[in-house]
């Protein structure tokens, strides 16, 4: 009588195929695993019953702005500006209705925003970058309006914000993105 395992037939792989093997599968659970922390960051960023109103930025450089919470609603506008702090008013669903700058507001959806980084714009005419939070320090640059940059942190009346690898203080009052008591002591 013989045995069921000797009537199979014996599979050889060599040495060099079963660790193409593996690395191929260490690879796609990465990408998977990568992908699935990406989904993660957008979605906590946006999640639904964090404080309202809050400061988000925009993700991609053409976001639709619609008059309504969903895609049968027509699109009113287009933000083209990649990063831009605009302010979620309400939400519904996977809906965001939010307000730029410049006060005007639209619905977008969330997977449109990021919560991950805070983002302000400039909106005086023209605002002096400083070394440091004093109006005397010595001016780095000079921002003009419509002037997006990365938001460090804010201490009194002053934020440090860094744009185009340039990182100083700025009056709170020339940026829109922060709110006026935020960060104070």
């Amino acid at each position: 009588m013989t045995h069921a395992a000797h009537l199979l037939p014996k599979t050889s792989i060599n040495q060099s195929s079963r660790r193409r093997l593996q690395k191929r599968i260490v690879l796609i659970s990465g990408i998977v695993f990568f992908c699935a922390m990406g989904a993660e960051i957008a979605w906590s960023a946006n999640k639904p019953g964090l404080p309202l109103p809050r400061f988000v930025s925009l993700r991609k450089d053409q976001v639709n702005v619609r008059s309504g919470p969903g895609v049968r609603y027509p699109i009113n506008w287009v933000f083209i500006y990649k990063n831009m702090p605009v302010e979620i008013l309400a939400e519904f669903k996977g809906w965001r209705k939010v307000q730029d700058w410049k006060g005007t507001t639209g619905w977008v959806h969330r997977s449109m925003l990021s919560g991950k980084d805070r983002w302000i714009i400039v909106r005086s005419e023209s605002a002096p970058l400083r070394r440091e939070a004093e109006p005397e320090a010595p001016v780095i640059a000079k921002l003009d309006s419509k002037v997006v940059g990365r938001l460090k942190q804010c201490h009194g009346d002053w934020c440090k914000v860094t744009v185009n690898g340039i990182q100083g203080w700025i009056k709170r009052t020339a940026l829109w993105g922060v709110y006026p008591n935020e960060g104070k002591k």
